[in-house]
């Protein structure tokens, strides 16, 4: 049975242009980890970060934000990586484009749709510009959390000069549901995935009236079926914003240190 469409959409902005990618990459939050003190991190943005000071050039995690926005939870989050992992991150801010499409849940697939494709165009972007970047060394793993664990799983390097070590994809479960057309995942079976749902999400779980799939497993079970390098982290009692949960910390770190050898 088709699902009421109660939500809402605003905005009218669908397509990005030069101009805006430009934007959501300058303005993106950029932690580097600290040279001189390991227990500190460095914040800016690649457009305010200095090219001439950095000495050394790390792995870096270019992360997708939810719906909401760089959120508090996000920062924290980054923070985490370029701390423990010595890794940077990089979260292109998907808010500085006036005017963008966004939305309330449930609304029509197609809208959910576009602004996914606008997401997976600024996760692009982004890993093009990375190469341009003094900080960069060489290595990168993709990530996203809810709306942007679209982007993420759907990231498709196959025109970039190297491919990603890693995805990890929160809150996302990589399956069909109100939120996509379809999954749409690249999700390749030698690629190390981390996978990290809460069994009773209020979007992707059987819990949300809306979710129209009655079969939904609640996370990326047959996406990574076959995938011997592929982790799934399930916890029962977790809310949707889990990025900062000991588990989830711990979870994310081991992998990208893994593939960092």
């Amino acid at each position: 049975m088709a699902i009421e469409l109660t939500g809402k959409v605003e905005g009218s902005v669908r397509e990005h242009n030069e101009a805006t990618l430009q934007a959501v990459w300058d303005n993106a939050f950029l932690v580097l980890p600290h040279e001189q003190d390991p227990e500190h991190v460095i914040e800016t943005t690649p457009a305010a970060a200095c090219k001439e000071c950095f000495s050394d050039r790390y792995p870096t995690l270019m992360f997708a934000h939810g719906s909401s926005g760089i959120t508090t939870a996000i920062r924290e989050f980054a923070r985490f990586i370029a701390q423990e992992t010595g890794w940077a991150v990089v979260v292109p801010d998907s808010m500085q484009t006036p005017n963008r499409i966004t939305y309330t849940s449930p609304v029509a697939k197609s809208d959910y749709e576009a602004v996914h494709a606008m997401r997976s165009v600024e996760l692009l972007y982004a890993a093009r510009r990375l190469f341009e970047e003094a900080w960069f060394g060489g290595v990168y793993a993709v990530g996203g959390t809810s709306e942007g664990g679209v982007a993420a799983a759907r990231f498709d390097s196959t025109e970039l000069p190297i491919r990603e070590k890693a995805k990890l994809i929160f809150s996302w479960s990589c399956e069909a549901n109100y939120h996509v057309e379809a999954p749409r995942s690249v999700l390749p079976d030698d690629l190390a995935v981390l996978n990290v749902m809460s069994l009773c999400d209020k979007f992707f779980s059987r819990a949300n009236s809306y979710l129209d799939n009655d079969s939904a497993f609640g996370y990326a079970r047959e996406a990574l079926q076959h995938n011997p390098n592929a982790s799934i982290l399930l916890l029962p009692q977790a809310p949707h914003t889990l990025l900062n949960l000991p588990q989830v910390h711990a979870a994310a770190a081991e992998i990208l240190q893994r593939v960092a050898q």
